[in-house]
Formats: structure tokens, sequence, C-alpha cells
């Protein structure tokens, strides 16, 4: 996973305590050698100090991926968790510290050679330093908190993907287990407790992806905050085919009517291609508007269901021309479902327009 190559970010007080400790052992390592001079001694130490100070602060910027060129579903859910723009300028003050260290070190050395009294130039150069450093410890800390949050985000591979929705105990994760064939991995989503399940299987040499959401699309969108709305809609990066599981034996605890609710708002949300199965007919159940039926408990219809979504998936991933490709970049709008308050706002104002 691409936040996972990077490296615990170091606090003001960490760096500074590293460089000139390593700076004094670069300075007793000049005595007693062929040359004792005290300005090369002091030399050494600056040069030191300014080269562990820049190539930290740099590799804590190196080490981040470029922001541009990530993928929309990492992209969507980092500006989420930490903000993309904030990162982008955190990045940037400690860029700007690499650099003005290297830049006081490589002036103080040049002042050294000149000087009657080069340690008092050198801890000048010390104190300036340690002043930039200190200048971008709220930035270093900030970019270090980002990290432990960014690397628990899930691997998701960019590989043909269904998503599975539908309310608790309807059997997404019967389904997911059974068409993966193995116990699928469960992976960390900061936005829900229970954190994702990802599996995958093999049809016909194409590997294919299956995430289950508990927790996300599993409940009214009415009743979820706007981080939550936001970590729903980045899925439509990730996801190429919707899975919706309905129980229409309500043994589930929830009606008929509110899946059938769920999955409307659940279609309109996500903007992919749906597949609405009906579970548990094993068992007595009322009549669905499903497309498909199957049974997970008596593994009834699910290998259909399965080839069915590999179906879809290989149609909606066929090449397209070159001019049906550009027309359905030009239609995408990108879209986040408005929160809780500002439906409310709009269903006041549709109100005060009826008066």
């Amino acid at each position: 996973m691409i936040f996972e190559k990077i490296s615990t970010i170091l606090t003001a007080d960490e760096l500074v305590d590293k460089a000139f400790s390593r700076s004094v052992r670069a300075g007793r390592g000049k005595i007693g050698g062929e040359y004792t001079d005290k300005k090369e001694i002091e030399e050494s130490m600056v040069l030191t100090a300014g080269n562990i100070l820049g190539d930290n602060l740099r590799n804590a910027v190196k080490d981040w991926p470029n922001l541009e060129r990530i993928e929309p579903f990492y992209r969507d859910l980092t500006d989420i968790l930490v903000g993309v723009d904030e990162l982008r300028k955190r990045l940037a003050s400690v860029s700007w510290a690499s650099e003005k260290t290297r830049e006081i070190s490589r002036k103080y050395v040049g002042m050294i050679r000149k000087s009657q009294d080069p340690v008092l130039l050198r801890k000048q150069a010390f104190a300036r330093m340690a002043s930039i450093v200190y200048d971008v410890d709220k930035d270093l800390r900030f970019l270090n908190d980002a990290r432990n949050k960014l690397r628990q985000l899930p691997d998701i591979k960019d590989e043909p993907t269904i998503v599975v929705a539908g309310y608790p105990n309807v059997g997404k994760s019967s389904f997911t287990a059974a068409v993966t064939g193995a116990r699928p991995e469960i992976a960390q989503y900061p936005f829900t407790t229970k954190g994702i399940i990802i599996g995958h299987f093999t049809r016909n040499r194409i590997r294919y992806q299956v995430i289950d959401t508990p927790g996300l699309l599993d409940r009214p969108l009415e009743k979820r905050n706007d981080i939550e709305l936001q970590a729903i809609a980045a899925l439509r990066h990730v996801g190429h085919v919707l899975l919706f599981i309905i129980d229409p034996s309500e043994t589930c605890g929830f009606t008929l009517e509110e899946q059938m609710k769920l999955l409307e708002e659940v279609r309109d949300t996500v903007k992919m291609p749906v597949l609405t199965v009906a579970n548990k007919i094993d068992v007595e159940h009322s009549k669905a508007d499903a497309d498909m039926e199957m049974s997970t408990l008596k593994g009834e219809g699910v290998l259909a269901v399965r080839d069915r979504l590999a179906d879809m998936l290989e149609e909606i991933l066929k090449p397209k021309p070159p001019e049906e490709k550009k027309r359905e970049q030009e239609e995408e709008v990108h879209q986040i479902p408005p929160s809780r308050k500002k439906r409310k706002v709009k269903t006041e104002e549709a109100g005060e327009d009826k008066k």
C-alpha cells in the first residue's frame, strides 16, 4: 500500500539531539588525526549537523507519494482523514526547513574558515539550525500523525472489483466467504469499527476482488455524518459493480420495505451498476423485486450470482472507443452526498417556499 513505505517522522527534539550528538562525534574524530586545526574541527561539526538535519527533513518529505498522482480512492480518503491541502502545506514547510538548514550549514562553514573564533560561529550555526527545525515541529508532528492514520487504510488492488452491500445479517459475509473459497482478509477502514472484508476469486484466468463493507453500506444514509458519507462515496473509485443482497424472509430484523429503501439510497450514492439478489430463499419469504435469488446457507445459486457479476465486470471493463471514453469523462460529476444539516436546510427552505 502506498503509505506503508513512509518512515516514522522524528520530532524537532529528536532531530536536533540526533544531529548535534553526531556532530560532536565527528569533531572528536578529527582530534589527534593528521589535521588538528580548530577550524577544521568546527567545520566538520557544522557540516555534519547540517547534513543530518537536511537529510532527515528531506526524507520526511520524499517518503510521501505524489498527492496529484495517487489513485482517486486513496486521495479522497487522505482528504477526509488529514486534508490534502493541509498535508501539502505541511510538506512544503518541512521541505523549506531542509533547504534552509543546509544553506545555514554551508554559509557558516565559509565563515569559520575566515574567523578568529570558530567555536563561537559553530555555536551560532547550531542555534540557527535548531531554530529552523523547531519552527517546523508542529509540521513534523502533523506529518507523523497523518502517516499513522493513512497506514491503516486497506490495501485495495487495482482489479475488477465487486462491492457487497445490504443490511446486517442478510448474508453478505457468507456470500463473500463462499465465492472467495477462503477466509477473507479483514482490513481496517477508519470510518467503521468493523473494518472491511476483502476476498478474491479467479475465473477464466482473471482475478476478481470482492469487498464487503460492514458498518458502511448497511444502514440509511440519513443516519450518517459527513465523514461517513464521504467515505462511502470514495468506494465508487474502487468498485465496478455493486451486489446488493436483500433478505425477503426478513429474518435479518429489517422489513423488505426498509431494505428496498436502502437499496435506492445506495444506488444513488455509489453510481455503479447494481445487481440485486434475494438471499435465504430456502426459508419462507415474501416476493422480492430482485434480479436473482440464492441461498448462501445451502449454496444454491451462489456460483450463478458470482458468474453473473463476473460477466457484468467483463462487459463494463471492455475497452471502449476513445470518443465514448472522452464523453463519459466529461459527463462524470464528482458528487458527495449532502450532510443531514444541508438536507435540513433544504427542507426548511422548501417549507418557506410553500408558505
